[in-house]
Order: C-alpha cells, then structure tokens, then sequence
C-alpha cells in the first residue's frame, strides 16, 4: 500500500482589515507602495529645501566676498610702492619678485597688476614717486624767502642729505641706468615733475647775479647737474671709493667732511 505524501500548505496572509492577500511579498509591498512613496517625496523635497538653503548662503558669500576683491584697502597701493621701492633698490627690476613685493606690501599680488598693470608698471610709478618726494621736499626749503648765497647753501646741503638719508633713491637711479633710462623715457610725468627745481636753481642764480654775490650768465642746468652730481657720485661709490682708498668713506665723520667740501666747492663754483 503506496503512503500518502503531505503537500505543505500555502498559507494566505491576511492584510489590513483581515483582507485576504496572495502568498506572495509582491502584492503586500503593492499594497504598502504609496505610504512609501509619499515619504520619498516628503524626504526629496526637504532635501531640495535643504539645497536651496545652502545654495543661498553660498551665494551670499561669494558675493561678500567679490565686494571684497573689487573694493580693496585704501592703502594697498601706497604699501606696495613702498614695498616695490624697497624691492627694486634692492635687487633691481630684474631681481625683484612680484611675489615677494606683495607678501612685503602685506596684500594680494593681484593688486599688483589691477594698479599697475606689471611688474614694469609698479617699477616706473615707483621712479615717479621717488621723483616727486624729492621734489616736493625742495619745494618745502621756500630759497625765496633767503639772501642767495643762503638759499644756494641750503639746496646743496639738502641735496646731500637727502641722498645719504634714502639709498635706496641712489640704488633705484643706478637700476634705471643699466636700463638706459628706458622706463622713465614712457612716464607722462617725470619731465614735468623735474622742471621746477631748475627753475628753483634758475631763479637764486639770477637773484645772486643781481646781488653781485653770484657770476652771471651760469646755466641753472648744469650747476644743478654739478651740485646733484657732488653728493650721488660718493653715495653711489661709496663702498668700491672705501675700498680702493683703503678707508671706510661710510662712516659719520668721513660723511661730514665730504658734506662740509660738497658745499664749499658748489659755492665757490658760482661766486664771483
């Protein structure tokens, strides 16, 4: 006698409500779709929101931040003409590092060029600003006001002192002279800048001929040319001078002598 086989029973599952549902996981996961559909699209949508936010705030801060970039500190060009005179007397137009000058100006090398358009941009707007300090300040000395002879002493004594207290005016004139004064050659400015202190010459030099006290007919040209000549020639020298005269030419008291002979000599130059 053949036994009997037991099929296992297919049990039904009984869904919400005690509703019959087929065996099979698909029509149960059918049936709880659309809850999980709805959470989906409640979760997409708090993210987007998300997004949105963070979007905006990005936004936001690049924004601040290019009001930055567009509006920089008032005084980054005056620190890097600082920065670029202090580089060029040091190294020279070729030495000195876009870099580096930034870094010592304390700013964003891109300043460089939104000011000066280059390196050799920032170099020749350094030489004018070193021309005009030095012309304002002869301005400043007021030879008007002087007898001649005083007004002459004064200009030669300022001229002196004022190269032996800025090197870096005698380094930047020497750099500009390898390059054959190319770079001052394109400023709109320097001829302009240089002409009032020949007229500041010319006008003591007539006043002294007036005064007996000066020869006349002395072109104010070139006794400017021989007084600025006098002080730039020792502080442009002064180390190979200390070396092949066996002497420290840099030293305060040997400054002085050289001072005290600079203006004796301008002086006796123009006297009658």
């Amino acid at each position: 006698m053949t036994k009997a086989v037991e099929l296992p029973v297919r049990r039904r599952r009984r869904g919400p409500a005690g509703v019959a549902t087929g065996g099979a996981a698909g029509p149960e996961t059918g049936a709880a779709g659309p809850q999980t559909e709805g959470k989906g699209a409640a979760d997409r949508k708090a993210a987007a929101e998300r997004k949105s936010g963070a979007d905006r705030a990005a936004k936001g801060a690049r924004a601040r931040s290019g009001r930055g970039r567009s509006a920089p500190r008032a005084d980054s060009r005056a620190a890097l003409l600082r920065a670029g005179r202090a580089a060029f007397a040091a190294g020279g137009l070729e030495g000195a590092r876009v870099d580096e000058i930034a870094a010592l100006a304390g700013v964003n090398k891109q300043l460089v060029y939104h000011y000066f358009g280059s390196k050799d941009g920032l170099y020749v707007a350094v030489l004018e600003e070193a021309y005009h300090e030095i012309r304002q300040r002869e301005q400043e000395l007021d030879l008007s006001e002087l007898p001649p002879r005083e007004a002459m002493r004064r200009l030669v004594e300022f001229s002196f002192d004022y190269l032996d207290e800025h090197r870096d005016f005698v380094a930047l004139l020497a750099d500009e002279n390898t390059h054959g004064g190319h770079h001052m050659a394109g400023s709109a400015t320097l001829a302009d800048l240089n002409r009032p202190i020949i007229d500041l010459m010319a006008a003591t030099l007539e006043r002294g001929a007036q005064s007996g006290d000066f020869r006349p007919g002395l072109d104010p040209l070139q006794v400017y040319i021989s007084v600025a000549g006098l002080a730039y020639f020792y502080f442009a020298n002064i180390h190979t001078l200390s070396r092949i005269f066996d002497g420290d030419l840099a030293r305060r008291s040997a400054i002085a002598a050289r001072r005290a002979h600079v203006v004796d000599f301008a002086l006796a130059a123009v006297s009658r």
